[in-house]
C-alpha cells in the first residue's frame, strides 16, 4: 500500500485505538504494524478471524491472554548461553500458561470457527518446562529449596548456623552492654556486629566492619563470633553458586524449546491482534462487509461467511463494487457523525462531489479510504451490514492543503508534486481520492486541469471520488460518461452543513445567501446576481427546487418508514400475544381432560379392585351392575372437554426435529421426537416408555412438557397395579367389552408385553366375542389360545403393540 496516502488518510490513528484493545506489547506492535493486504484470499481470512472472534466475545467465552509476555529477547539471551534472572523465568511461565488456557479455549471450539480453532497447532504448552520453572521458581523470582537437594541442605545448615550466631550475640549483648551505644545486634556487610561506642573499642575485642557518620559508633563483630561468621559466609557463597547453577540449567531448558517457544509467542500475539480487532468492531458497532473482486472481467462476490454458503457469486450487470451504507468515519464521536450512504465503480467510475467548505467533503472522502483500508487490514468496518468493499491492490489520497516548506513548494505544487506521483503508479484496481482538485491556482486553469486529470483516471479505469469548488466540474461531471455529480448538503436557514451526502446532485455555491442571511446589504446583493449569467442564475434556481423535493421526498419516506417499523412492532407483539394465548389453552385444555380423565380413572380403579376381589367379597352381580351404572352416570355428568386443538399457530407447521414435543392424536398422548420423518413419512417417537413409529398427519408439534421428558396425559399405572390375567367367565357380551377396553389400555401403559384373558371354554361363545373384540383393537398386535397346560381355547393370551 500507498505509505503516505494512509498517512494522509489518518490510518495510524484508527491503528492506535486498535492497539489499545491488545493485550500485551507484542500484540500492540502488531496492532501499529498493520497494513491493509491486496490478496483477495488474505482480506478474506482475516475479515473471517474478526467476525469469528466477535461471535467468541458474544458468547461470553472465558478469552484472556493474561501473564502473556513478549519473551522473545528472553529467548534469544538463553541461546546465546545467557542466564535469565528468576522473574525472567516468571515471565516465560506466564506466556506458556496463558499458550495452554488459549489452546484448551480454541481445541473446545465447534467447526464453525475454524479460523480460531487452526491457531491451537501454533501453541506449544511444553508443560514439562512450565512443571520445572514452577518447581525451581517462587512467586517474586525466588529459587525455592525444593529447586535441588544441595540448595535445600545449605539452606537448612544456614537456618542452624544464624540461630546459632544469634544466641551467641545475644549473650555477648548483654556481657558488653556498658559499653554498646545502643543495645541492638544489627549487620553489616552480611556480619553480625555491635554497636560500639568510639570510646570504648578497646573493650570489645573484634573486627571493625563499619562507623556511624559522626564516628560516635563502630560497628564490631566480636571476636567470639568471627569463625562463625565465615562458616556463614561460606556457606552463602555456596547457595549462590548452587542458585546460579539452577538458574543456568533452566536457562538451558529454554534455549532447548527456543523455536517452539518463539512460535507460541508469535501465535499468540496474531491472536491477540484478532481479538483487538474483534474488540474494535464491538466499540464500533461495526460489521464484516461483502468483499468484491475483479477476476475475468467480472465483479464477484464474497459475502461475509454463512455455514453452507462458501461458493462466491457474480456481482450482477451495473451494481456498485464499492457501496457503502450508513457509513461512518471510525474517528469521528458516532453519537453525533451523521452517517453517509456511497456507491461507486457500477454505472460511474468518477464521483466528483461538491459543496461548501467545513460541508463534510473531506470527511467523505476520508471515510471511503479509511473504510476500504480497514477491511482490508481485517477490521469490521463503521457501516450497515450489507455494505460492499472491492479489494483494491493500491489506495492513493491526496489530502490536506499545507505547504511544503522544506522544498519551497506552493499550495498548488504540492498538490501537483502527489497527483503526478499518483498518476504514474494508478492502475484499474486501484482507489484514488483527491481533495480539492485543481486548488490553490488561477481557477479557469485549475478548473480545466482538474477536468484533464478526471480524463486520465477514467481512462486508466481507477475508482476515484474528487472533491472540488470550481462549478465548471459540475457541468463536465453531468455530461461524461462515467462521472457522476454528488454534494454535501448545506442549511441556508441555520447556516450550517447538514453533512448529508447526495449522489446524483451537483452542490450549490450558497456564497448570495449566506452573505444575505450574514446582513451583508441588498443592494449589494441584488448587483452581484446582476453579474451572473441567466444560465447560471436558471441552474442554482433549479438546483435549490430540486433540494427542496428532495428534502420533502426524504422526510415523507423516512415518516413511512417509522409507520412502517411501528406496524412492525405491532405485528410482532400481537403475534406473540397470539402464541402465548394458544400456549395457554393448549395447557388449560390439557390439564382439564387430564382432572376429567383422573376423576373417571378413579371410579374405574374401585370397580377394579370389587371385581378382582368378587370371589373373595360378598358383592353381588347385580350391586357391580349397579355400581357401573352409577359410572356411567357420573361419566354423563363430567363436562364434556374438548380434544387437543388441531389448529396449531403457523410457525408450528415447520418440519419435526428430534427432541420436539408432539400431540399423538390417535392415543390422546404427548411424546417426544426420537427421528425425523423417513422416506415414507413416519416418524419414531417416545411416548412415555414406548417407541413407535407415527405418520406426520397424526402429530403435531407442542409446547407442553414436563420435567424430566414429555408427559402422557393418562398416568402411567405401576406395573404391580395391573394384573397380568382377567377372568370373564359367566358375564355378558356388553359387559366383557367394557371391562377389556380400559384393562388393555392400562396394561399397555404399564408395559406389560402380553395378558391373558380367561373366558372358559363353554359353549365357545364367549372366546368368540373376546377374539372377535381383540382383532379390531388398536393396542393388540397379536392373540393366541393358550397351551393346553395354561388352560388351552379357554384362556386367550393378547401380545400388546410395541413388544
Amino acid at each position: 500500500m500507498h505509505e503516505p496516502s494512509l498517512n494522509a488518510l489518518e490510518f495510524p490513528k484508527v491503528l492506535e485505538r486498535l492497539a489499545r484493545h491488545a493485550s500485551f506489547s507484542l500484540g500492540r506492535e502488531r496492532a501499529l504494524a498493520l497494513r491493509p493486504a491486496d490478496d483477495p484470499e488474505e482480506v478474506r481470512r482475516r475479515l473471517q478471524e474478526t467476525t469469528e472472534a466477535v461471535r467468541l466475545i458474544e458468547a461470553r467465552a472465558p478469552v484472556s491472554l493474561g501473564g502473556a509476555r513478549d519473551i522473545r529477547p528472553l529467548v534469544e539471551r538463553a541461546q546465546r548461553e545467557g542466564m535469565l534472572e528468576g522473574h525472567q523465568l516468571l515471565e516465560i511461565l506466564g506466556t506458556l500458561q496463558a499458550a495452554t488456557h488459549l489452546r484448551q479455549l480454541l481445541e473446545r471450539l465447534d467447526p464453525t470457527y475454524p479460523h480460531l480453532r487452526g491457531l491451537a497447532v501454533g501453541l506449544f504448552p511444553l508443560p514439562r518446562l512450565q512443571d520445572e520453572i514452577a518447581r525451581c521458581i517462587g512467586p517474586q523470582g525466588e529459587v525455592l529449596d525444593g529447586a535441588s537437594a544441595r540448595l535445600a541442605a545449605i539452606r537448612s545448615q544456614k537456618v542452624v548456623l544464624q540461630n546459632r550466631i544469634a544466641e551467641r550475640m545475644q549473650a555477648l549483648l548483654l556481657r558488653y552492654r556498658a559499653f554498646l551505644q545502643e543495645p541492638i545486634i544489627t549487620q553489616r556487610q552480611g556480619r553480625y556486629v555491635l554497636a560500639v561506642r568510639a570510646d570504648q573499642k578497646k573493650a570489645v575485642r573484634g573486627l571493625v566492619h563499619d562507623h556511624s557518620a559522626s564516628g560516635a559508633t563502630l560497628y564490631v563483630e566480636p571476636i567470639e563470633v568471627v569463625e562463625l561468621g565465615n562458616e556463614l559466609r561460606e556457606l552463602e557463597l555456596a547457595e549462590q553458586e548452587e542458585v546460579r547453577r539452577i538458574l543456568l540449567e533452566l536457562s538451558e531448558a529454554v534455549a532447548a524449546e527456543a523455536a517452539a517457544l518463539q512460535e507460541t509467542v508469535e501465535t499468540l500475539a496474531r491472536f491477540d491482534l484478532i481479538l483487538a480487532r474483534a474488540r474494535y468492531s464491538l466499540e464500533l458497532q461495526g460489521s464484516e462487509p461483502t468483499l468484491v473482486l475483479q477476476r475475468d472481467g467480472k465483479h464477484i462476490l464474497w459475502p461475509p461467511a454463512v455455514a453452507g454458503q462458501e461458493a462466491p457469486a457474480s456481482l450482477p450487470q451495473g451494481e456498485p463494487p464499492l457501496h457503502l451504507l450508513r457509513a461512518r468515519h471510525p474517528l469521528l464521536d458516532p453519537a453525533t457523525v451523521v452517517p453517509i450512504d456511497l456507491y461507486l465503480g457500477g454505472e460511474f467510475r468518477v464521483l466528483v462531489i461538491t459543496g461548501p467548505n467545513t460541508g463534510g467533503k473531506t470527511v467523505a472522502l476520508k471515510t471511503v479510504g479509511l473504510l476500504v483500508a480497514m477491511a482490508q487490514s481485517g477490521m469490521h468496518i463503521p457501516a450497515a451490514p450489507g455494505s460492499r468493499i472491492p479489494v483494491v491492490r493500491r489506495i492513493f489520497a491526496d489530502i490536506g492543503d499545507e505547504q511544503s516548506i522544506e522544498q519551497s513548494l506552493s499550495t498548488f505544487s504540492a498538490h501537483m508534486t502527489r497527483i503526478i506521483e499518483v498518476l504514474r503508479e494508478a492502475e484499474a484496481d486501484s482507489l484514488v481520492l483527491l481533495d480539492e482538485l485543481g486548488a490553490g491556482t488561477d481557477p479557469v486553469e485549475g478548473s480545466a486541469l482538474a477536468r484533464a486529470l478526471i480524463d486520465a483516471l477514467l481512462e486508466r479505469g481507477c475508482l476515484t471520488v474528487a472533491t472540488t469548488h470550481h462549478s465548471e466540474l459540475k457541468a463536465y461531471a453531468y455530461a461524461t460518461p462515467g462521472v457522476e455529480n454528488a454534494c454535501v448538503e448545506f442549511d441556508v436557514e441555520t447556516l450550517s452543513p447538514t453533512y448529508v451526502l447526495t449522489i446524483g446532485l451537483p452542490g450549490r455555491s450558497n456564497a448570495l445567501a449566506i452573505a444575505s442571511r450574514l446582513g451583508l446589504d441588498g443592494q449589494i446583493i441584488a448587483r452581484a446576481r446582476r453579474w451572473l449569467s441567466e444560465e447560471e442564475v436558471r441552474t442554482e434556481t433549479l438546483l435549490e427546487q430540486i433540494q427542496q423535493e428532495r428534502e420533502e421526498i426524504r422526510r415523507s419516506l423516512e415518516e413511512a418508514r417509522r409507520a412502517e417499523e411501528h406496524a412492525r412492532d405491532l405485528e410482532r407483539r400481537f403475534e406473540r400475544e397470539v402464541r402465548e394465548l394458544e400456549r395457554q389453552r393448549h395447557e388449560i385444555l390439557a390439564r382439564a381432560r387430564e382432572e376429567a380423565e383422573e376423576a373417571l380413572r378413579t371410579i374405574r380403579n374401585r370397580l377394579d379392585a370389587l371385581e378382582r376381589d368378587l370371589s373373595t367379597v360378598r358383592v353381588t352381580r347385580e350391586w357391580l351392575a349397579q355400581a357401573r351404572e352409577q359410572l356411567r352416570e357420573v361419566e354423563a355428568s363430567i363436562p364434556e372437554v374438548p380434544a387437543e386443538p388441531t389448529a396449531f399457530p403457523p410457525q408450528e407447521q415447520e418440519a419435526l426435529q428430534p427432541g420436539d414435543a408432539v400431540w399423538v392424536e390417535s392415543l390422546k398422548a404427548y411424546g417426544e421426537v426420537l427421528s425425523p420423518p423417513d422416506a415414507a413419512g413416519l416418524v419414531e417417537v417416545q411416548v412415555g416408555s414406548f417407541k413407535m413409529r407415527r405418520p406426520l398427519t397424526d402429530l403435531h408439534r407442542t409446547s407442553r412438557r414436563e420435567e424430566g421428558g414429555v408427559r402422557v396425559v393418562r398416568r402411567k399405572p405401576a406395573a404391580q397395579q395391573v394384573p397380568l390375567e382377567i377372568e370373564v367367565r359367566g358375564w355378558r357380551v356388553a359387559e366383557v367389552e367394557e371391562v377389556l377396553d380400559p384393562y388393555l389400555n392400562d396394561a399397555y401403559l404399564a408395559g406389560l408385553p402380553f395378558v391373558r384373558i380367561i373366558h372358559g371354554k363353554g359353549t365357545g361363545t364367549l372366546r368368540r366375542v373376546v377374539r372377535e373384540f381383540l382383532a379390531s383393537h388398536p393396542l393388540v398386535a397379536s392373540f393366541e389360545g393358550a397351551p393346553d397346560r395354561d388352560g388351552g381355547e379357554g384362556v386367550t393370551i393378547a401380545h400388546l403393540i410395541g413388544h
